[in-house]
């Protein structure tokens, strides 16, 4: 069988979108970028028209479609963080330049992107065996945008 990955439509920005996304993430690089040998309905010859990319290993196509499409929060890409650094790093480089905050740990890129920066923490806190604290780590994270792992925990430890 052959290989299966997501394909990203964008707007003529897919080898800028790969080069920032690379930046993010360990094991994370370029590979191929293809160049259109003719016209097509998206631009002109010579175009790039797909730019391969891997982040954290996972492979990617970022095609230059055109503007007939846009992406929407129907898709995400979940980034499971170790620690709020990480997720601070994160939130603020995909913020930046145009990106937009959203609520629960979920913001969109500047490309339009939709992405959850969620803690490991996050997820610990909301399976906890006390219904309470699970309860209450999930009334804390509905109120936040960016994940902050130390309110949920003071949050989940309130009584």
């Amino acid at each position: 069988m052959g290989r299966m990955f997501p394909c990203l439509w964008f707007d003529g920005d897919a080898e800028e979108a790969a080069s920032f996304y690379v930046t993010l993430l360990p094991d994370s690089r370029i590979g191929k970028v293809w160049r259109s040998p003719a016209e097509t309905p998206s631009g002109p010859a010579g175009m790039v028209l797909t730019v391969d990319f891997t982040l954290a290993g996972q492979q990617f196509q970022g095609l230059n479609g055109g503007p007939d499409f846009t992406f929407n929060e129907a898709v995400s890409f979940v980034i499971e963080c170790d620690d709020q650094a990480e997720v601070d790093r994160l939130w603020d480089a995909l913020t930046a330049s145009g990106g937009e905050p959203g609520p629960c740990g979920w913001l969109k890129d500047r490309f339009g992107l939709s992405w959850q920066i969620a803690p490991r923490r996050l997820d610990e806190l909301l399976n906890d065996p006390d219904p309470e604290r699970a309860r209450r780590a999930m009334e804390a994270m509905l109120k936040m945008g960016k994940i902050e792992i130390a309110e949920l925990e003071r949050a989940a430890d309130a009584a």
